[in-house]
């Protein structure tokens, strides 16, 4: 197990917010690398050189929100890892981030403790899961360890054509009804769809069914 205490720099256009975290953190014996006001500082900053192993990464900032910075960070630096952060859990908001590289998860108003399980997590193995997040899903997207064999056996289960689009259509911000509206079904039969794939991939949410779809590679990252 890698025991090396990570590097952090905090991303976030809340002065004090970001004050805090960073007290926290440096309470961790972490070193805090760089602090940013929005996405935009925090490209600059890397694009310095200064380059952490964890991005603190708010989502909702001015100029360069969350969204396109984690997914900036991904295609520059792909080997900074991203915690997410944010006062929303809605799904929508977790699936976008992890769909642009997010390696993990984790509200505003947790527990330092959580915050400090987080950080080592993503630092120690790669990602973090809360119980926002199903931790297998968590792993198969972004453990790059032997992504052959684990996708291979995911591709093996036996999916239809309908089942297919209405998994492509899920890591989408479309709701239920709206899916149902674009693929000329009732409501009734997208929840089916739902539940089969549900059973089918031993999934209990949308957030696990938009997991499943990146990892398989049916809908692409970014």
């Amino acid at each position: 197990m890698d025991n090396i205490k990570p590097s952090v720099a905090l991303v976030d256009d809340h002065v004090m917010l970001r004050a805090g975290l960073a007290n926290i953190i440096r309470s961790f014996e972490h070193d805090v690398l760089f602090e940013a006001d929005n996405g935009k500082q925090c490209m600059d900053q890397l694009e310095a050189g200064l380059i952490p192993s964890i991005v603190l990464l708010d989502i909702n900032m001015p100029q360069m929100d969350g969204y396109a910075t984690a997914l900036c960070i991904k295609q520059r630096f792909p080997q900074v890892k991203v915690l997410a952060l944010s006062m929303y859990d809605s799904e929508n908001s977790i699936i976008r981030m992890l769909r642009n590289g997010a390696r993990g998860y984790i509200l505003k108003d947790s527990d330092p403790a959580e915050l400090h399980a987080a950080l080592l997590d993503i630092q120690e193995k790669g990602y973090y899961y809360s119980e926002m997040i199903n931790a297998r899903l968590i792993r198969l997207v972004n453990d790059l360890d032997n992504p052959e064999g684990t996708l291979n056996q995911m591709i093996s289960i036996t999916l239809s054509e309908r089942e297919i689009e209405f998994l492509r259509l899920t890591c989408t911000e479309l709701s239920y009804k709206e899916i149902a509206d674009k693929m000329g079904v009732s409501p009734r039969t997208v929840d089916g769809y739902r539940d089969i794939l549900f059973e089918k991939l031993s999934l209990k949410t949308r957030v696990g069914l938009v997991l499943y779809a990146i990892r398989t590679g049916l809908v692409m990252v970014g």
